[in-house]
């Protein structure tokens, strides 16, 4: 190698060289504490609409962005303190959160970084955020259903199953927001004549018990209360319901996508892919605080026609026809 094939090397090594550092430099750092389990296909959706809403800003992962991820520890339920600690410990410039109980473990631990939650139903009531219009501090986003939704589940599962006369709620008593559905779904089914109970769910190995004992009275329905456990464990919940007879109502589409008779609620996947738009501006320069919550516009009615049909049940025709989509 002569002199100049030498020094026409060194450059193009020096050039390689100040690329590299000047993308390091670029590099942002993105947290994602997501109350999921890793292989679970609903939450990995999630984490996908999240990256395309990402990639259409201009954030590539690996090239511009380095995001680290934070889920439900396999053999576990929830989230823990310590889960969102070794995220922030990594001091992202950003941190996305959700569904609350992600964002219940992660604000006492991240009072100074920016936060952006996903699919908290009332952040206001629920002491996260001041205000809609104005969060202030260091977190805003994006808010699913409120708590009035419950009365939907009342109202679709009394239209789907006419001779429940009894509803029966199961919830994970550690999800910050689940216990708040009660009184809206109390009130609903009392006004249709129709008695309900609510079952506190605290592990896996109670899930079986008590649904049995549920469906153990005659002319009762289900309606198990969004939280993690519930979702983590939803093929659990759906096959006994199913097996026991049970009419159940779910809060997302991927309970009847998974054999569930039927759901009414929020798009979660447009939540996600919009949060982009938050982090995008923050690491821009906005201030969470100076950006208003935004509340979901998308709401799904799902309703498994197989299902139906294993429980001996028809679904009335005008139901069918304001479905968003009826898996057959």
């Amino acid at each position: 190698m002569n002199r100049r094939e030498v020094i026409t090397l060194l450059g193009a090594t020096i050039a390689v060289s100040r690329t590299a550092s000047a993308q390091a430099e670029n590099m942002r750092r993105l947290g994602v504490l997501i109350a999921s389990l890793d292989y679970d296909p609903e939450g990995q959706a999630r984490v996908a609409a999240l990256r395309q809403g990402l990639r259409e800003l201009g954030w590539i992962e690996g090239s511009n962005i380095t995001i680290d991820y934070r889920w439900i520890a396999n053999g576990s339920d929830r989230l823990t303190p310590a889960d969102a600690g070794t995220l922030v410990a990594l001091k992202p410039d950003v941190i996305l959160a959700g569904p609350t109980s992600a964002l219940a473990v992660l604000q006492p631990q991240a009072r100074t970084i920016p936060i952006v939650f996903v699919q908290i139903t009332d952040p206001v009531g629920a002491g996260f955020v001041p205000s809609l219009e104005h969060p202030g501090g260091n977190m805003t986003g994006f808010s699913q259903f409120e708590f009035s939704v419950g009365a939907k589940w009342v109202e679709l599962l009394k239209e789907i199953a006419p001779s429940v006369s009894r509803i029966a709620m199961i919830y994970d008593p550690a999800n910050p927001s689940s216990v708040n559905y009660v009184p809206v779904i109390d009130e609903a089914a009392k006004s249709l004549g129709v008695a309900t109970r609510s079952y506190a769910i605290h592990n896996t190995g109670e899930i079986e018990p008590v649904i049995s004992a549920i469906a153990a009275e005659p002319n009762n329905g289900l309606i198990p209360l969004p939280g993690p456990l519930i979702v983590a464990h939803r093929d659990q919940i759906i096959a006994l319901a199913m097996r026991l007879r049970l009419p159940n109502v779910y809060s997302f589409r991927y309970y009847p996508l998974d054999g569930a008779l039927a759901s009414y609620g929020v798009d979660s996947h447009d939540l996600y892919k919009r949060a982009a738009s938050y982090i995008d501006r923050i690491l821009k320069g906005d201030k969470p605080g100076d950006l208003p919550v935004q509340e979901a516009t998308k709401f799904e009615l799902v309703i498994n026609l197989k299902a139906a049909k294993a429980l001996g049940l028809t679904v009335p025709q005008t139901l069918l026809a304001t479905a968003d989509e009826v898996i057959e």
